[in-house]
């Protein structure tokens, strides 16, 4: 495939706000599917955030293949602040075209067209970062793009766990939909298999491990700069989050969070007593409920398949390799490198120059990788 083409084709075409996207070229289009997400327990959420439209009722797109009769499904799932699809819609094109799936690119709690415009509006967010700047001084990575989600982070760091536990509600709704053949477009009774990018990879790790309603039971993984537990990743970045807000939610999860959830109440039910709760804890820090977690990934090693990045700051190939590499017989994740500048947010930047065959060319490496596991 012309990745840089074919993203700059997608792009001019798609809006979340029509129903239906046809692709020029091509067999393959785009339904817009909507979506009302259940409201979670108060225990759950940010008496705040139930006020959020915007999060309880969207569209996610779907990418049907030029097969429809298919009854071969990938869950997409993306990185942490992202406000668009854009990045991803050359992703699924792919994925549906190498494997005959439909893909369902399904936007985590608060993020893509699950949050308020303004989160992504550089006019509006000016004033937020005046406002944060002036309350704590010079904060590194602070930028327009990142302030929404510092400011509710290092308000309320629960917010990390709370938008994980509403998208995992929502997603085992969407496939128990599509177990029971309810799902306006894709075949009842699909396979499905999760493509995870970022922190999307740790929600996907935690879905496999905890397999609610055994919907995952035979689903493969493909993991895309991550895996790693929380403790071995940097999410301060310009694109993510900044210096503050990330120190905030890491002294979080690695010094308090434990203590929060004795006693009982239905949080701490849910953490300490559900398979998926556990799979939480297990994969916030290496030492944490080890066994637990080894346990897992030693049994789904050939259902998981992960490429880390070596120049990635976000998410490093170290905390990958050390958190899935550990079984005798078949290590889980591999380090490729790419010959171009790129980052952990831009794996395959756009260039307007001879540079654009070389991302291309790793585009397609990585994603025939994928579609191998996923197919």
């Amino acid at each position: 495939m012309e990745y840089t083409k074919t993203f700059n084709e997608l792009k001019s075409i798609f809006t979340i706000e029509k129903k239906e996207i046809l692709i020029p070229g091509s067999d393959i289009k785009i339904s817009n599917i909507g979506f009302l997400s259940d409201p979670p327990l108060n225990e759950f959420s940010n008496r705040n955030d139930t006020l959020i439209s915007e999060n309880h009722s969207f569209s996610y797109p779907v990418f049907i293949p030029r097969n429809p009769e298919s009854n071969k499904v990938i869950l997409l799932l993306h990185g942490l602040n992202e406000r668009s699809w854009i990045k991803y819609l050359v992703w699924a094109y792919y994925l549906a075209e190498q494997t005959d799936s439909y893909v369902i690119l399904f936007p985590i709690s608060f993020h893509i067209n699950r949050s308020p415009a303004s989160w992504k509006d550089p006019r509006a967010m000016i004033n937020s970062m005046k406002e944060r700047q002036s309350a704590l001084g010079e904060v590194s990575m602070l930028s327009f793009a990142n302030v929404a989600l510092s400011n509710r982070l290092t308000e309320d760091p629960m917010r990390f766990f709370n938008s994980g536990y509403q998208t995992v509600s929502d997603i085992v709704k969407l496939l128990s939909s599509l177990r029971n053949g309810e799902h306006p477009v894709i075949p009842g009774r699909s396979k499905v298999n999760i493509f995870a990018y970022s922190i999307g990879a740790f929600l996907a790790e935690i879905l496999m491990m905890g397999n609610p309603e055994n919907l995952f039971s035979e689903s493969k993984l493909f993991i895309f700069c991550g895996g790693s537990v929380f403790s071995n990743m940097q999410g301060s970045s310009k694109l993510i989050m900044d210096s503050r807000a990330f120190d905030r939610v890491y002294s979080y999860y690695l010094n308090d969070f434990e203590k929060t959830i004795t006693g009982k109440s239905p949080l701490t039910d849910f953490l300490c007593s559900s398979q998926i709760g556990m799979a939480f804890r297990s994969m916030i820090d290496l030492g944490r409920f080890k066994l637990f977690r080894e346990n897992i990934l030693k049994r789904l090693r050939d259902q998981i398949h992960s490429i880390t990045l070596a120049k990635d700051s976000v998410i490093p190939s170290k905390g990958v390799l050390a958190t899935l590499n550990n079984f005798k017989k078949k290590n889980i994740a591999e380090v490729w490198d790419f010959p171009y500048s790129y980052s952990h947010e831009n794996p395959f930047p756009i260039f307007d120059s001879p540079l654009s065959l070389k991302v291309d060319s790793c585009f397609d490496n990585v994603f025939s990788s994928a579609s191998a596991l996923l197919i």
